[in-house]
């Protein structure tokens, strides 16, 4: 639908890492406030990553949220290993993926399938926050997101 990315030039390795489920609980429930994990910048908006190996253990992949103010966007990139889900419970976004824009409103979701190049805005006159999710995860973090600009 949004067309092929530069992306796809590398090998199609997405795969699910856990190749066979656990037999017993793994690691611990966990309650994380947004307000006890600190906001990431670097790639523009308030992202807080809420839910990862780190913080609570998953294995399967991460989540967290996004504050997006009027004017603001988080930078163009794109996932190797991973596919990413979107909510946006406020406000409205537009998603740039692989250079065709969509909007996505409030209670709507938004599906970036894997090497998808992807960009978000908020050009409304109101806060955005969204909610999202990737997995499967990277063999290593760094290995992840690959940043376009």
């Amino acid at each position: 639908m949004f067309g092929r990315s530069g992306a796809e030039r590398g090998p199609r390795v997405a795969v699910n890492w856990q190749k066979t489920p656990p037999t017993e609980p793994v690691g611990e429930a966990k309650v994380i406030a947004v307000d006890d994990v600190p906001s990431d910048t670097r790639r523009g908006g308030d992202v807080r990553t809420l839910m990862s190996p780190k913080s609570v253990g998953s294995q399967s992949g991460f989540m967290g949220v996004a504050t997006l103010a009027p004017g603001d966007k988080i930078s163009e990139h794109w996932h190797p290993f991973s596919e990413e889900f979107i909510y946006v419970a406020r406000g409205t976004i537009t998603a740039e993926l692989n250079d065709e824009a969509v909007e996505v409103g409030a209670n709507h979701a938004l599906y970036v399938p894997f090497f998808t190049r992807h960009r978000l805005r908020n050009e409304g006159d109101e806060d955005a926050f969204i909610v999202f999710h990737l997995g499967p995860l990277a063999p290593r973090a760094d290995l992840g997101h690959v940043d376009t600009e």
